[in-house]
């Protein structure tokens, strides 16, 4: 098993990286724990996968449990589904001195957090994370929201969980779609910090490459992860580039209805897109898009998603790094360098115009 931790002036935790975690899990949320109460909220699909275990794992410390169970997908990612759950917690008696155990990918994991983030003005909460893109991105840093009918995870916080506890054993049960959702996340930490990574995702060739080093290479993920994290954990200047990618991929899974594309697809054709509008304005080393396509085609993703300029202009309207008529956009120098990057909206649409045409 691999540990790291995440050290935020009072807010540190652990990140627990191994195979079967999930049998000793009970161990880790007794340690953050203040309470004897614990509720697992997870979709119905996880629930029949893990939740048994989970709950065994608990109760074997002591834990008094109830599950809230919601339906699997981005649909429950809102604001009538969160209001559902906050209901369901208060009439379970859930106390602030209680905990969150969120079980399974990333819409649990944003969705439970941001239940704990505000129920009773915040409780404590464990992320155990089931998917690739949840256990290398989401599940680490705090960030939690639900969407909004203008747009995805406008409402939100940051608040940090007590731990994280990865079972890479949960991979084997992921379609091969959702692997490859995961894999999105993975190419963007090569794409905007470690060349090395990116290098070898590309020798290791595909899901059964991935596996044979996937505590490595999830570590690795986590690793870059937790360091910018640690250097700007609200979001307010080198944390925004975990979000390459993110600007245009969010208007992809808007154009979609958060159902057609998932959010690894949206984002893999948000990087290259991005690299492209970078290679136009000289930002980017000519020959990183062909990098970033060749490497998307390999783990099965999408490397472009057509939709029309007022489609983009609407999720760059609400895009949460937009200041005024100017924009905060994440680019690539090179493979494994990220920059920051203001420019006016006005520009940017038309170089999509153009790189699109």
């Amino acid at each position: 098993m691999k540990t790291l931790e995440v050290r935020l002036p009072g807010k540190e935790y652990m990140i627990e990286i191994g195979s079967d975690t999930l049998s000793q899990v009970g161990r880790t949320v007794r340690f953050a724990a203040r309470g004897n109460k614990a509720a697992i909220i997870t979709d119905r699909s996880v629930d029949a996968l893990y939740g048994d275990r989970v709950r065994q794992s608990l109760k074997d410390e002591g834990f008094d449990l109830f599950t809230v169970a919601v339906e699997p997908g981005e649909g429950s990612k809102s604001m009538e589904v969160y209001s559902e759950v906050c209901e369901r917690l208060l009439e379970g008696g859930l106390t602030r001195k209680d905990i969150v155990v969120a079980l399974g990918g990333g819409v649990v994991g944003d969705l439970a957090g941001f239940v704990a983030a505000t129920v009773l003005r915040g409780v404590d909460f464990v992320q155990i994370p089931t998917t690739l893109l949840s256990q290398v991105d989401s599940s680490v840093g705090g960030k939690v929201a639900v969407n909004l009918k203008a747009g995805k995870n406008l409402a939100g916080a940051f608040h940090q969980p007590k731990a994280v506890v990865i079972d890479t054993n949960c991979l084997n049960t992921l379609p091969d779609r959702v692997f490859s959702d995961g894999m999105a996340e993975v190419i963007k930490y090569g794409a905007i910090e470690d060349a090395d990574l990116f290098r070898r995702l590309s020798s290791l060739g595909g899901r059964s490459g991935i596996m044979s080093e996937i505590e490595d290479v999830i570590y690795t993920c986590v690793d870059i992860k937790r360091r910018i994290v640690e250097a700007d954990e609200k979001d307010e200047g080198g944390r925004m580039v975990l979000n390459f990618g993110h600007t245009l991929g969010h208007a992809y899974e808007k154009s979609g209805g958060y159902s057609r594309y998932t959010h690894g697809e949206a984002v893999a054709a948000g990087m290259v897109k991005i690299a492209e509008i970078g290679e136009e304005t000289g930002i980017t080393e000519k020959g990183c898009s062909d990098k970033l396509r060749s490497l998307i085609r390999m783990y099965g993703l999408p490397e472009s998603i057509e939709i029309g300029l007022d489609e983009y202009a609407q999720a760059v309207g609400v895009d949460k790094k937009a200041e005024g008529s100017m924009i905060n956009l994440i680019f690539i120098e090179d493979i494994g360098k990220a920059v920051i990057r203001k420019m006016d909206t006005a520009s940017l649409m038309e170089l999509l115009g153009r790189v699109e045409g």
